[in-house]
C-alpha cells in the first residue's frame, strides 16, 4: 500500500470529518492502486448510511457538548471519534466486497500482533479484537474509478489509541438488541485502547502504523486539495444528512441477524401490496443495489414471503452481504402484517 499525503500547506488548518471522507472518495475515484492514510478530527459522531441517528446518538447531547454529527456512505454502525483515537482508511480494487474487507482488517490485527499485541485479532464482521474487547471497528462501501469504471473499496473506521469513555458513553445510545448481542451491558464494557496494552506515544504508534501499512508516498497536489474540498461540500447538504432523519421506531418492524446486524422495515401499502420498502440498521449494504432489490418487491402482496423471496434473491447477495433471502422476505412480511392490524385497529378507532 502506498500511504496518502496532503501536501504541507494543506495540513496547517485542523479539517473536519467530511473533508477526510471526501479525501478517501477523491483517492478511489481519481487515482489508481491502494492507499492507506490517517486523520484525527475533534469530537465527532459518525453514523451509517442506513441509520436514523435518533436511535443511535444523543444529538442533544452532542449539540450542548459542540461534538458534531455527519452521515458517512458506508453502512455499519455509529462510531465516536475524537483526538484520543484514530481514523484509518483504505482505499484499493475490489474484487469482491467481502475478501477485500478480510484482507484490509487482517492487515491491521497483523500490525497491532507486530507491534506486540499478541492477542489481537479480527472478528468476522467488521471489528478488531483485543481479547473480546473492542479497539478498532470498520466500514465499507464501493465506487467506480472515473479513468477505468472498475469497482474501488473504500474501508475505514476507528482506532483506539486512548478513549474519553464518559464522552463516548453519553454520545452514543446503540440498542439494548446490540449490546445484548456483543455479550455486554454499555459501550464501555465493549472497548478497549491500545495504550491499555502497549507503552507507546501516539505519534510513535501512528508511525508505526504507517511503517507496518506502507511502502511508498503519494503526496496529493494543490489541485487535488482543491477538488476534495468542493466533494466535502456535499457531506454538508442537509439533504444527506437528514436523508434518514425520520425516526421509525413507533411503525418499524426490527431484529438483529447475527453477522448482518440490526436491520428495521418500515413498509407502505396500497390495498396490501408492496407500495415501498425502506430498510434502516447498522447493516452493511450497496445502496444501488439495494434499491433495486426493493423496488423489485414493489406490487407484490406484503405477506406472500415466498413471492418477496423470488423478487429478491437475485439481488441479495450484493445488495445486503450474509443476509438470506427469506429472511428478509419474513421480515417484510411481518412488517405488513403489523402495520394491517394497525390500520384496522385505526379503522375501528
Amino acid at each position: 500500500m502506498i500511504y496518502l499525503s496532503l501536501p504541507p500547506d494543506a495540513k496547517r488548518e485542523p479539517r473536519k470529518l467530511p473533508f477526510f471522507l471526501a479525501m478517501e472518495e477523491f483517492a478511489a475515484r481519481q487515482l489508481e492502486g491502494n492507499y492507506f492514510f490517517m486523520w484525527q478530527v475533534d469530537p465527532t459522531v459518525i453514523y451509517g448510511r442506513n441509520q436514523v441517528p435518533e436511535a443511535e446518538l444523543d444529538m442533544a447531547y452532542c449539540d450542548a457538548h459542540h461534538i458534531n454529527y455527519y452521515r458517512r456512505k458506508s453502512g455499519g454502525g455509529c462510531v465516536y471519534a475524537d483526538r484520543n483515537n484514530i481514523m484509518f482508511a483504505h482505499i484499493a480494487d475490489c474484487r469482491d466486497v467481502t475478501s477485500t474487507f478480510a484482507d484490509y482488517t487482517e492487515a491491521v490485527a497483523s500490525m497491532l500482533r507486530d507491534l506486540g499485541i499478541a492477542d489481537a485479532s479480527r472478528t468476522g464482521r467488521n471489528d478488531i479484537l483485543i481479547g473480546d474487547r473492542k479497539v478498532s471497528g470498520y466500514a465499507f462501501y464501493h465506487v467506480k474509478s472515473a479513468h477505468t469504471g472498475r469497482s474501488r473499496a473504500i474501508v475505514h473506521g476507528t482506532m483506539l489509541y486512548d478513549a474519553d469513555n464518559d464522552t463516548m458513553c453519553a454520545a452514543l445510545t446503540p440498542s439494548g438488541a446490540k449490546l445484548a448481542a456483543k455479550g455486554v451491558a454499555s459501550v464501555r464494557q465493549r472497548v478497549t485502547t491500545i495504550r491499555e496494552h502497549c507503552d507507546i506515544s501516539l505519534a510513535d504508534f501512528m508511525a508505526f502504523a504507517r511503517r507496518s501499512m506502507c511502502s511508498g508516498e503519494h503526496i496529493l497536489t494543490p489541485a487535488d486539495v482543491a477538488e476534495i474540498e468542493r466533494m466535502e461540500q456535499a457531506y454538508y447538504n442537509p439533504a444527506w444528512l437528514r436523508a434518514r432523519y425520520t425516526d421509525n421506531s413507533d411503525s418499524a418492524t426490527t431484529t438483529r441477524i447475527p453477522g448482518v446486524g440490526e436491520i428495521s422495515v418500515d413498509i407502505r401499502m396500497d390495498d396490501r401490496r408492496i407500495d415501498s420498502i425502506a430498510l434502516t440498521g447498522d447493516f452493511f449494504s450497496d445502496a444501488d443495489a439495494t434499491r433495486t432489490m426493493l423496488g423489485a418487491a414493489v406490487g407484490i402482496e406484503a405477506t406472500d414471503t415466498e413471492a418477496i423471496v423470488h423478487a429478491i434473491s437475485p439481488y441479495i447477495d450484493r445488495a445486503i452481504p450474509g443476509l438470506p433471502a427469506a429472511e428478509l422476505a419474513a421480515l417484510i412480511s411481518r412488517a405488513a402484517s403489523v402495520e394491517i392490524g394497525r390500520a384496522s385497529c385505526r379503522e375501528r378507532v
